[in-house]
């Protein structure tokens, strides 16, 4: 695995080497924003611990998650279903941060955010794609992350290339293109990291998540 480690960020680099496109924008928040914004969204968000089926099992994950959007669409993943919440100003705010971002390059206006809460590096999120039929082909799912540095890894289906880096607090990283056709990513668990992690991945739903 490669490890890649540019918490500079440069938008203009594709990380991943072909069948896809993953930009690292760096820290487009300020420490001092990125403290207020991870403080804020533990506080008041109404976290839950999210559900899903595995191998024809319902399980219950140690991380907590939330789901918001322009509506109240549905969306479904991994057996489960969640109804959006309405976009709180928080989250608008950082939604209009990123949007301001991507604006340069390709323009892209998201109406919906999955947030994932994990409490230390005990939990992570196992290797999947964000392939749903509501996100469409090609789609842009832009996330942001706060609090704890973690180590994201993405891996080709063929299994032939792998590569991670560190998502640091206040970092955007925007995956686009056919990459959720060609690749996985995964956040890995870590015994030596012992407090929280938020991560918000902004996307867009396409016929309001049906």
């Amino acid at each position: 695995m490669a490890d890649l480690f540019a918490q500079e960020g440069d938008a203009a680099v594709n990380l991943l080497p072909r069948d896809g496109i993953v930009n690292d924008y760096g820290l487009i928040f300020s420490t001092a924003e990125a403290d207020d914004c991870f403080r804020q969204l533990l506080q008041e968000i109404p976290w839950q611990h999210d559900e899903a089926v595995i191998y024809g099992r319902r399980i219950i994950t140690a991380r907590q998650v939330a789901w918001y959007g322009d509506a109240a669409f549905d969306y479904h993943y991994s057996g489960t279903r969640r109804t959006a919440r309405p976009w709180t100003p928080l989250l608008l705010h950082i939604k209009e941060r990123v949007e301001q971002q991507l604006a340069a390059v390709s323009p892209t206006v998201f109406n919906s955010c999955l947030l994932n809460l994990y409490a230390d590096g005990s939990q992570g999120m196992a290797w999947h794609s964000d392939d749903e039929a509501c996100l469409g082909r090609n789609t842009v799912i832009a996330s942001v992350s706060f609090g704890a540095p973690r180590k994201f890894a993405l891996r080709h289906k063929d299994r032939s290339t792998q590569c991670a880096l560190i998502l640091a607090h206040g970092q955007l990283l925007v995956m686009r293109g056919s990459t959720q056709s060609h690749w996985q990513h995964a956040l890995m668990k870590s015994a030596r990291i012992h407090s929280p992690r938020i991560n918000l991945t902004f996307r867009t739903m396409l016929n309001n998540g049906m």
